[in-house]
């Protein structure tokens, strides 16, 4: 049975819905807002742990980071993020691996994939893609996976 957009909401499922963060990145139950030190520390330093502490990360020019390894099968249906525009949106790729492959499925600069090319902001209010005027980008494609290396 094929459902469309909200659809399918009130039905019951056995998925298990995790949410991976700079502040868990392996989508442990309860592992977000743990943190004690990082990005947001300054800013946070009397909340304490439970607040937004580590919110992000820093990638430095040349650098790589894992920011998803994900075990068995699954479907990704929301990435979030948010970055200064300033040479990113075209300077930072993005790459995505699926099935243990080496090649990557997904390879693009950041703002392409969410639909801001050439460092230029475009507010975009889609069911795919939303790009809100804070800089906020959302996608929505939902993004399977059968097995994972691991498996």
């Amino acid at each position: 049975m094929t459902t469309f957009g909200l659809d399918g909401i009130s039905r019951r499922t056995r998925a298990v819905s995790r949410s991976i963060s700079a502040e868990n990145f392996t989508g442990a139950r309860a592992g977000g807002g743990r943190a004690t030190e990082g990005t947001g520390a300054v800013a946070a330093s009397r909340l304490g742990p439970g607040w937004k502490i580590s919110p992000s990360i820093d990638i430095a020019a040349g650098e790589t980071a894992v920011l998803a390894d994900i075990e068995g099968p699954g479907t990704i249906r929301h990435l979030w993020c948010t970055t200064d525009p300033h040479g990113a949106w075209r300077g930072t790729l993005l790459r995505m691996y699926w099935e243990g492959e080496e090649t990557p499925a997904v390879e693009v600069p950041l703002g392409d994939f969410f639909c801001n090319g050439w460092n230029v902001f475009s507010q975009v209010s889609s069911v795919p893609v939303a790009v809100n005027p804070n800089g906020g980008f959302n996608a929505y494609w939902p993004m399977p996976e059968q097995q994972s290396p691991a498996t």
